[in-house]
């Protein structure tokens, strides 16, 4: 018999979370060898980049926030800083320092919410407990500055909804000072694991040219050794008013993914404490009326200030003409925003560069000529949100 009889061809997924997402893989396999491996994809599209063209600038926030489920706060930023682009208008320090803290708490979560799920592949389900509780802190915190723990609309064009309330800057405080501890523990439980070394170490290797070739960012090729991160390749929101480390890895393989995201979270909290210990005082959002809503306390009082509210709440605001591309450090890797404008108050275009659609890329290269209990591992290192990918 030849070697091509002994082919088969199977289907793993799609099934959540089995495959991390409603995603498909055709496996051609020879016994437990992975021989070759195709992504497919498409079956949570909900065409949203389609839907935003049809509402006003503000009102596409909630639905860009539902693609990548896990970095909704990363997705409102992408998307208002392309607005804000084109309106040319400056948010407020105090704006920025806030988008920055709920941005490395959202990394934060969305690297625990990782860990934990890749854990349950591995078979070490206690960790799985371990990240959803830190999680859960995290969550607490967004429901307590916006009042939603997920898909928040914090974000607005020209700064955020509203300012932090009494007490939150001490409840953030002590998550940093927890979460640092309990990521040591993390580390004291699985790098001392033998069976999570042998299943992490020199499995998924990709090397740094062909991610560099595939287009992948983010934790990914930083693991290769590339310091490849926007946050410091080109700041936006303050970044270059903190001091923090790039982790990067040497190999390239699952357990240098490993690390680098591990060390980020500690990075994140880093950023957190100096967002802020450095917290302006001043306007959280734009004093623009023309773009943002008026104070509600002004509604009752002055004439202009309802004017602006209804005019806002029917109408929207409208946008010079043009075209930008915002791009920014997502937890999977760059996260760009293209909006087009034609002058009008709903976008000509919007359309997201999501990492994850373009890290799946790399799932062939990770786990070709792999036992297919590698393969999952290698899949589960990448990280794909499938929102993200189908959109």
């Amino acid at each position: 018999m030849g070697t091509q009889s002994e082919l088969m061809t199977i289907n793993m997924g799609p099934h959540h979370p089995s495959t991390h997402g409603v995603l498909r893989l055709i496996l051609t396999l020879e016994g437990e060898v992975v021989r070759d491996i195709k992504p497919i994809i498409g079956y949570v599209h909900t065409g949203i980049e389609k839907t935003a063209e049809q509402k006003a600038y503000w009102k596409v926030i909630p639905v860009v926030e539902r693609m990548d489920y896990l970095s909704y706060y990363f997705n409102a930023y992408a998307y208002c800083g392309a607005v804000e682009q084109l309106l040319e208008i400056d948010v407020p320090k105090r704006a920025q320092y806030l988008r920055v803290i709920h941005m490395e708490l959202n990394r934060i979560m969305s690297h625990l919410v990782w860990l934990g799920t890749s854990c349950i592949d591995l078979g070490a389900i206690g960790m799985w407990w371990y990240c959803f509780r830190e999680r859960e802190q995290v969550l607490d915190l967004f429901e307590m500055s916006s009042g939603q723990r997920m898909h928040t609309r914090y974000f607005q064009v020209g700064g955020v909804i509203e300012d932090i309330p009494s007490g939150w800057v001490q409840r953030v405080r002590r998550f940093t000072k927890t979460m640092r501890e309990r990521s040591h523990q993390y580390a004291a439980l699985l790098d001392r694991n033998e069976i999570f070394l042998q299943r992490m170490r020199h499995t998924g290797v990709v090397d740094e040219r062909t991610l560099l070739d595939l287009g992948v960012t983010g934790p990914l090729l930083r693991a290769t050794g590339n310091p490849w991160d926007l946050r410091k390749a080109a700041p936006y929101s303050s970044y270059e008013d903190f001091r923090f480390k790039i982790p990067v890895g040497t190999e390239g393989d699952n357990y240098d993914r490993y690390r680098v995201r591990h060390a980020e979270m500690l990075e994140s909290c880093d950023i957190i404490d100096q967002a802020l210990d450095g917290l302006p005082e001043g306007p959280f959002i734009t004093e623009d009326r023309k773009v943002a809503l008026p104070p509600r306390h002004e509604l009752a009082t002055s004439m202009e200030a309802l004017i602006h509210h209804f005019k806002l709440v029917t109408e929207g605001f409208r946008v010079p003409p043009g075209e930008v591309y915002h791009p920014i450090e997502s937890p999977r890797g760059e996260l760009g925003c293209f909006v087009r404008s034609d002058g009008s108050s709903k976008p000509a275009r919007v359309h997201m560069r999501d990492p994850s659609f373009v890290n799946l890329q790399m799932t062939a290269a990770a786990t070709r000529d792999s036992y297919i209990a590698d393969l999952v591992v290698s899949l589960a290192m990448i990280d794909p949100i499938l929102g993200g990918v189908d959109r």
